[in-house]
């Protein structure tokens, strides 16, 4: 038997996410089929993210079992020749049998890019959110350092859990040409819809609407309503999972 990893990049405009649904087409599905065709027998995909409808990423992490012999770079190929022009496999690797995808992972990188100006481009309209209010870099700054470390994120998360304590490693933002933003997000796991609460909440702190000093109260009130608005999901993208 051999567990086969997949390093996966995709646009995720046109799909509902990850997991394969009756709803519409999925990044799952898309490539369950085309395995399966390259294998000739039936495949079950495992990842370490299931991104919503609209998401993209530049390193989703996949695996699945097969008793078939195959070369990587053979099944590299034959994917990205049968996969849609949106969905890429960028790496194909060998890995013990007792490697998941969710479960081995350490944690995750994700990126949020904004447009702030008045008019957005043509070519970033799919991958970024265009804010119009005016943001001040200085406010979202003075309160990253609140957000960072081991806490309950119940108040940034759309969906509870018996267990909302998540490990926040890094948030930075950085300015791009064109009057643009880039989050970079890092944690050990991230709650439902988390990442793009963050965004959203540190956006109103930015443009005024939420204080710096409001976030540790609202945090600790654990309530969704106090913070910022949940950033649309187009603007978001998988960077990287980490694992040992």
């Amino acid at each position: 038997m051999n567990n086969i990893k997949l390093l996966v990049a995709y646009d995720g405009t046109c799909y509902l996410g990850w997991q394969k649904t009756k709803e519409g087409p999925s990044i799952e599905e898309s490539v369950q089929k085309a395995l399966e065709q390259i294998l000739n027998h039936s495949v079950i995909l495992q990842a370490a993210s299931r991104t919503d409808r609209g998401v993209h990423a530049e390193g989703q992490v996949i695996n699945f079992f097969t008793e078939k012999s195959v070369v990587m770079d053979s099944l590299e190929r034959s994917l990205n020749a049968l996969l849609p022009k949106d969905i890429r496999v960028l790496n194909a690797k060998v890995m013990p049998l007792s490697f998941h995808p969710t479960l081995s992972a350490q944690g995750k990188e994700y990126h949020y890019h904004v447009c702030l100006g008045k008019v957005q481009s043509p070519f970033h309209k799919l991958f970024s959110w265009h804010f119009v209010k005016p943001v001040h870099l200085s406010q979202i700054e003075e309160t990253i350092p609140f957000l960072i470390g081991r806490r309950d994120f119940s108040a940034l998360t759309n969906e509870k859990k018996e267990d909302n304590v998540c490990d926040l490693s890094l948030i930075t933002v950085h300015s791009l040409e064109h009057n643009r933003l880039v989050f970079h997000i890092q944690g050990n796991r991230f709650l439902y819809k988390m990442v793009r609460n963050i965004v959203g909440t540190l956006l109103y702190v930015g443009w005024g609407a939420i204080l710096p000093s409001d976030i540790p109260k609202f945090l600790e009130l654990q309530d969704r309503k106090k913070m910022g608005v949940t950033a649309p999901a187009h603007g978001l993208s998988l960077k990287r999972v980490f694992y040992d």
